[in-house]
């Protein structure tokens, strides 16, 4: 039977990642698991601690929202260990692209009885990524997100993008896709790996979490006007339809832009451009439905 570290984010969920843990651990504990829990101080601390359980052989559970998520894969696969999700955050959209339970016994039968697989990651640098690496007006957006938390997350979501088109100039980019240089005056490029973000956007639908390659989105320059009824088409995926859209794989790709735009990943700002990603296959293992 597994053991299980559960690394619970205490801001999380507006504060309530502990409360929906505490029933999950009953559960598991009842069953014969051995569980323990930490409350994640840090993203430096979530890290470590996540490669110290993982270390020790056990299961780490990220019990908060896809930038805890994303913590704990860091550590965990520098460990090649496994990990559990809980979604207790504010978008969880990894957890819903993948299907994830909801309720407390669908995962706690996940966490006690559900297969670990392999994971792809997204490597920038020394960062690892589940999600999705973004830059560009969904990034600016990004910030605008994380620095309201105090709205409601579906009232935020649909906001900030609207409030980001007000300023917005589209900035050139220039992308190196598997050693092919290309420039291109873009509104965003998003390189997915499960390919869903911003509270149930499915931003770029061909992306699978497992088939060992990256899916690279870019809109391309048009009317601002135009950014609204594209972000309503992300909802259904026809977004990539629009003929601004395209969308390629790769296994690498840099990308570098005329002006500083921040560069995002699963809810949080990670660098500046320019930055270089790879497909990694061989680092994660999660339990998933």
């Amino acid at each position: 039977m597994r053991s299980f570290t559960a690394l619970v984010n205490p801001i999380s969920g507006g504060g309530r990642a502990a409360e929906k843990w505490a029933p999950l651990a009953a559960r598991i504990s009842a069953a014969g698991a051995e569980v323990r829990v930490e409350l994640t101080r840090s993203r430096e601390h979530a890290v470590e601690s996540a490669r110290a359980a993982a270390s020790d052989g056990r299961t780490v559970v990220a019990v908060g929202g896809d930038g805890l998520v994303r913590d704990v894969a860091e550590g965990v696969a520098a460990a090649r260990g496994v990990m559990g999700i809980v979604p207790a955050g504010r978008g969880n959209d990894l957890a819903r692209s993948l299907g994830f339970p909801t309720d407390v016994p669908g995962l706690a039968d996940l966490l006690l009885a559900g297969v670990d697989a392999p994971c792809d990651v997204i490597e920038l640098g020394d960062l690892i990524v589940l999600g999705n690496v973004y830059c560009g007006i969904d990034s600016v957006s990004n910030a605008m997100i994380n620095n309201n938390r105090w709205l409601p997350p579906k009232l935020v979501y649909r906001l900030a993008p609207v409030r980001a088109i007000v300023t917005w100039r589209a900035p050139r980019f220039t992308l190196t896709v598997d050693g092919e240089v290309s420039s291109v005056r873009a509104h965003m490029v998003v390189v997915g790996n499960s390919g869903a973000y911003g509270h149930g956007l499915r931003i770029v639908p061909s992306a699978r979490i497992d088939d060992g390659q990256l899916d690279v989105l870019v809109v391309g320059n048009g009317p601002k006007r135009a950014i609204a009824s594209f972000m309503r088409a992300a909802q259904h995926g026809t977004h990539v339809d629009r003929p601004e859209v395209s969308v390629r794989t790769a296994r690498e790709i840099t990308i570098a832009a005329d002006r500083a735009v921040p560069v995002c990943g699963d809810g949080e700002e990670l660098a500046a451009l320019p930055v270089t990603m790879r497909i990694r296959t061989d680092l994660l293992r999660l339990i998933r439905p």
